[in-house]
């Protein structure tokens, strides 16, 4: 690929068609949300890549449907969000239908150039700087659709566009796939944990006993979530020239992927995290925020906002973590939070280890046992992911520029 074979346009002259329904809301169009029906996509439910905060999307029936979106979301279109968060894209592969809702605009690119590969070129740093540049606003930054369209793409013929949207898209697939594989172990994880320690159906042909917290298996003991779990936070001052991996809430967010600070990056202190740490996030309870992080490197750190979890027998992690990510058991830490907003509530870091449990050391042993395996293919799945999002984001702007022959890297 030779860069003088690449031409450069302004984002309009490539665009079929800019479907743009910010202003309106079921209000306005004398209806309401419904329960069921057509997702209502806004810009908090969009990063790139990515669709997020699936609890927060909204629906509307057949009706407000077709009042809404007079012009539908086609597959290859792309959506960027134009404010808070601000130049977000994401490929739209998928026949369903969606309505756009807040700070939401959708593209649609002429036939002549490959869609795919315009995604990956919106996500460059280059086209995100020059989308940067042409925001305005003082307290939240926007982008307006006139100057959106002004934002220059540089495109190879279609054919090599084709080819590179086939690497970097072979990645981003795979990544899925490994996405739906540790749901699918998680998912095995929360059964297992529930059908022995909600429901006790292994013991069902055993004696029961009364307890404090009701009936459970004879033998059993009651105690706390103390017994078993302990939260170590040691405080982390950083240092210049110490390379941190940070375990985040916008980490956990990007897939799960810790950043890598310089230390002088870091403006306070954070939380020193040792391997075998459960993750929980305090803030903002409504979004369930777990990560088993595994064996972690030298100099790990995470968020003061997470709460670090560590097994007190470190044979009984995977029980910590299927504890606190069993959606009962999170439901009833979650309605404890403590603030008088949604997005300020703080879960209490206390009360957390002060729940009763009834448990058998002998029981969670034999449970690890079953689960070990399931957590750690779960963490080979997602260290794969970070490995190609990594190879993924080193090809890209290589790709993008024409840096790489095609040729060389088949």
């Amino acid at each position: 690929m030779d860069m003088e074979e690449w031409k450069e346009y302004k984002l309009g002259d490539i665009t079929d068609l800019v479907i743009d329904y910010r202003g309106k809301t079921p209000l306005k169009l004398g209806s309401d949300w419904s329960d069921s029906g057509y997702r209502a996509l806004s810009a908090k439910n969009i990063k790139t890549g990515q669709i997020v905060a699936h609890d927060s999307i909204r629906y509307v029936d057949e009706v407000l449907y077709h009042k809404w979106m007079k012009d539908e979301v086609n597959r290859g279109d792309i959506l960027i969000t134009s404010e808070a968060p601000f130049g977000q894209v994401f490929y739209w592969d998928s026949d369903e239908k969606i309505v756009l809702s807040q700070r939401l605009f959708c593209v649609r690119i002429k036939q002549e150039i490959d869609s795919r590969f315009v995604y990956y070129y919106m996500t460059t740093s280059r086209f995100q700087s020059e989308m940067s540049s042409r925001a305005s606003g003082t307290t939240v930054l926007g982008l307006r659709q006139p100057e959106l369209l002004k934002c220059r793409i540089s495109v190879p013929s279609l054919d090599t566009q084709r080819q590179i949207a086939s690497i970097l898209s072979s990645l981003d697939d795979k990544i899925a796939v490994n996405k739906k594989i540790c749901e699918n172990l998680e998912a095995q994880a929360q059964a297992l944990f529930k059908h022995w320690f909600v429901d006790f159906a292994p013991f069902k042909d055993g004696k029961f006993v009364e307890s404090e917290l009701g009936m459970i298996p004879e033998g059993w003991r009651v105690g706390t979530l103390g017994d078993v779990a302990e939260l170590r936070k040691p405080s982390i001052k950083p240092q210049d020239n110490i390379l941190y991996t940070h375990y985040s809430i916008p980490a956990f967010d990007n897939n799960k992927k810790p950043s890598i600070d310089e230390g002088f990056t870091i403006k306070s202190n954070k939380f020193g995290i040792n391997d075998g740490a459960v993750l929980l996030s305090k803030l903002n309870p409504s979004t369930k925020r777990i990560w088993y992080t595994g064996k972690v490197p030298e100099h790990s750190v995470s968020s003061t906002e997470f709460l670090p979890f560590y097994s007190i027998n470190k044979e009984f992690t995977p029980f910590i973590y299927c504890y606190l990510n069993c959606d009962r058991n999170y439901r009833e830490i979650a309605n404890g939070a403590k603030g008088t907003t949604n997005s300020h509530q703080r879960i209490d870091a206390d009360s957390i280890l002060l729940r009763g449990l009834a448990y058998s050391e002998e029981v969670i042993r034999v449970f690890c046992d079953c689960c070990q395996n399931l957590m750690e293919m779960i963490l080979e799945a997602n260290q794969e992911s970070l490995r190609l999002a990594t190879l993924r984001d080193t090809l890209l702007p290589k790709l993008m520029s024409g840096q790489i022959k095609l040729s060389e890297y088949e």
